[in-house]
């Protein structure tokens, strides 16, 4: 699947609800929560902040699709076009701006 698809298939479930989007404000309040948590998962695998026996588990994965669903919600409800989206952040930013951006690896250690 590509990204169109996933937002076609984003929108052919919401609009089974009265009100298929939430309003901009909310939307971006849940792309922060969905954030914070995907924050907290990494903080819980990598830093000093170890789970409570109490907290459930949860799976980094599931919390960076949770992001993803909310973000492509947004692009939906703003009618954006998130391959096309893509496409020009590859051409303009990976292929131009930021091609020599990065330190790249060294072709005889591979």
């Amino acid at each position: 699947m590509n990204l169109i698809d996933y937002q076609k298939q984003v929108d052919d479930w919401v609009q089974q609800f009265d009100t298929p989007y939430w309003p901009a404000l909310e939307k971006m309040a849940r792309l922060s929560e969905e954030v914070g948590e995907v924050a907290r998962e990494i903080n819980h695998l990598y830093g000093n902040k170890k789970k409570k026996d109490s907290e459930d588990k949860k799976e980094l994965a599931d919390e960076l699709i949770d992001v993803l669903f909310t973000l492509i919600c947004i692009a939906n409800d703003e009618d954006i076009n998130l391959e096309k989206a893509w496409q020009k952040m590859v051409n303009e930013k990976m292929n131009k701006r930021d091609i020599n951006r990065f330190e790249r690896r060294d072709e005889l250690s591979k």
